[in-house]
C-alpha cells in the first residue's frame, strides 16, 4: 500500500488525524466548494443561467426572472450542471422515478477528486449533504433510515404535537408583548418556534436552543456549493461543536433513555442498530435542518401577507383559511429552491435523452410557478384551489419526512401571531439569507402594534 493511501485512511480522531486536520479541511473544502465555485463562476460569466443563479448574489433576492429564461428553453435544457428543469411535470417525474437517485458514482470522478474525498473525509465535521445523510443516499440505506425516523412523523404523531406548538407560540408571543419598538421577527419568533419544537421531539435540552440555531445555520449553509473558505471554516467549527454535543447527548440517553425519537434510535436492538456515523447523520439532519423550512416559511409568509393586507385581514376574519395560505406561501416563495438527481440509467424525459450518470437540477421554485399547473403563477392568492400541488417538499421517496410538522408549525405559528398582533407590519427592509438553495430571511424587522 502506498504512503498516500495509508495517510488517507488515518482516523480523523487519532493523533495523526489531528495533525493532518488542516490539510484534510483544505481538501474537503476544495473538492466540495472551491472547485465548484471556480466552475460555476466561469459558467456565470459565460451567461449560463444555473451558474448565474448560484454565483450572482443579486439573484438571491429575485431569481424568478432567470427561472423564466430557463423555462423559455423548454421543459429540460442543458446547463453548467448538466440538465435543468423548470417544468412541474418533468420535476415530478424526476423526483418520483426510481430511475433517478440522489447519490452519484464516485468511481467515475477523476482520480484526484476521489483522493480528495477520501483524504478529506471526517465524520467529526460532516454536514447534511454528505453520506450517510438521508439527503444523499439511495435505497437500501435510505429505506432503512427513513423507516426508523418516520414513526415520529406519522399524521397521528404530528397532530398530537399541535397543543405543544401552540403553547410554545403563546410563550414566545408573551415575551414579544413586553417588547417595544421594532423587533426582528426571525430572531424573536420565526426561528425560536421550530427549534423549540424539534428540541422537544428529539429530547434535547431547550436551553441549548441558541446553539442549535447557530449549528443549524451552519449545516444549512453547506447545502450551497461554492462556499468561500472563511464561511466554510465557520460552518465546520459549528458542525464540530454539534457533533460533540451529539456524542454527549447519545451517551446520556443510553444511560437514561426517554420517550423521544433519539432515545428510540440509540436503544435499537442489535439487528436494527445504526452505526455511530449513521446515528450522527440522521440526528444532524433532523436537528440541524429540521427547523430550516419552518423558519423560512414563517418569514416568507409575513412578508407576503404584509404586501397583501387584504389577504391578512381575510385570514384574521376566517382563520380556517390558514391551511391554504401556508400552501400558497410554500408554492410562491418556496423555502427550498432547488434539488438534484442523477440518472441511474438512460431515460427519455422532457423530450430529451438523459444518459446514465447525468445530473438533473430541479428548480423547485420555478416548477412551483409553472403556468401549465398554476394559472397566473406569480400572483399571491391564499385561496388558490390547487396550491397544495407544489413541490416545495420535494417528491418520491425523498419527500420531506417532516413536511406535516412544518405545515402544522406554519399554520399554528401564523394564526397565533395574527391573533396576538393584528396590526403587525414590516418596519424596514427585510434582509435575505445569503443562500441559494434555501430561501428565507436573515432579519425581518416588524412593528408589532
Amino acid at each position: 500500500m502506498s504512503a498516500t493511501a495509508e495517510t488517507s485512511r488515518v482516523p480523523a480522531g487519532s493523533a495523526l488525524g489531528s495533525l493532518t486536520r488542516p490539510a484534510r479541511t483544505a481538501a474537503r473544502w476544495a473538492v466540495r466548494h472551491g472547485l465548484p465555485a471556480v466552475y460555476l463562476s466561469r459558467s456565470a460569466r459565460r451567461g449560463d443561467p444555473v451558474g448565474r443563479l448560484m454565483r450572482d448574489r443579486a439573484l438571491r433576492e429575485q431569481p424568478y426572472g432567470v427561472y423564466e429564461e430557463v423555462r423559455a428553453r423548454g421543459p429540460l435544457s442543458a446547463s453548467s450542471l448538466g440538465w435543468v428543469t423548470t417544468s412541474h411535470a418533468v420535476a415530478q417525474e424526476v423526483l418520483r422515478s426510481d430511475r433517478f437517485g440522489v447519490g452519484w458514482d464516485r468511481s467515475s470522478a477523476p482520480k484526484v477528486i476521489r483522493w480528495a474525498l477520501e483524504f478529506g473525509d471526517d465524520p467529526a465535521s460532516a454536514g447534511v449533504a454528505e453520506p450517510p445523510s438521508m439527503l444523499v443516499v439511495d435505497p437500501p440505506d435510505h429505506t432503512r433510515f427513513r423507516r426508523l425516523v418516520s414513526r415520529a412523523f406519522t399524521p397521528r404523531a404530528t397532530t398530537a404535537f399541535e397543543p405543544a406548538i401552540r403553547r410554545t407560540a403563546d410563550s414566545l408571543l408573551d415575551a414579544l408583548e413586553r417588547r417595544t419598538g421594532s423587533v426582528d421577527l426571525i430572531e424573536a419568533y420565526a426561528a425560536q418556534l421550530p427549534v423549540l419544537v424539534i428540541a422537544e421531539l428529539l429530547g434535547v435540552p431547550t436551553q441549548r436552543r441558541e446553539d442549535f440555531l447557530r449549528w443549524g445555520a451552519a449545516a444549512a449553509a453547506t447545502l450551497d456549493p461554492g462556499l468561500p473558505l472563511r464561511r466554510y471554516l465557520a460552518a465546520e467549527r459549528a458542525l464540530r461543536a454539534m457533533h460533540g454535543f451529539l456524542d454527549e447527548h447519545f451517551a446520556q440517553l443510553r444511560r437514561d433513555p426517554g420517550e423521544d425519537l433519539v432515545s428510540s434510535l440509540v436503544t435499537l436492538p442489535p439487528e436494527e442498530a445504526l452505526t455511530d456515523r449513521e446515528l450522527h447523520a440522521v440526528v444532524l439532519l433532523l436537528l440541524g435542518a429540521g427547523f430550516e423550512t419552518t423558519v423560512n416559511l414563517l418569514g416568507n409568509a409575513v412578508v407576503l401577507l404584509d404586501r397583501h393586507r387584504d389577504q391578512w385581514a381575510g385570514l384574521r376574519a376566517d382563520p380556517a383559511g390558514w391551511d391554504g395560505a401556508v400552501e400558497e406561501v410554500l408554492r410562491l416563495d418556496s423555502p427550498v429552491q432547488l434539488t438534484g438527481r442523477t440518472a441511474r440509467s438512460d431515460i427519455g424525459i422532457g423530450g430529451r435523452t438523459v444518459r446514465a450518470g447525468s445530473r438533473v437540477t430541479v428548480l423547485l421554485g420555478a416548477a412551483n410557478r409553472d403556468p401549465e399547473v398554476f394559472p397566473d403563477p406569480a400572483r399571491f392568492d391564499v385561496t388558490r384551489a390547487n396550491a397544495r400541488e407544489h413541490l416545495a417538499f420535494s417528491g418520491g421517496i425523498h419527500y420531506c419526512v417532516g413536511a406535516g410538522l412544518a405545515r402544522l408549525e406554519g399554520v399554528v405559528g401564523l394564526r397565533a401571531l395574527s391573533e396576538r398582533f393584528p396590526d403587525l407590519r414590516v418596519a424596514g427592509p427585510p434582509e435575505r439569507r445569503d443562500l441559494q438553495t434555501l430561501r428565507g430571511f436573515e432579519r425581518l424587522p416588524v412593528a408589532l402594534r
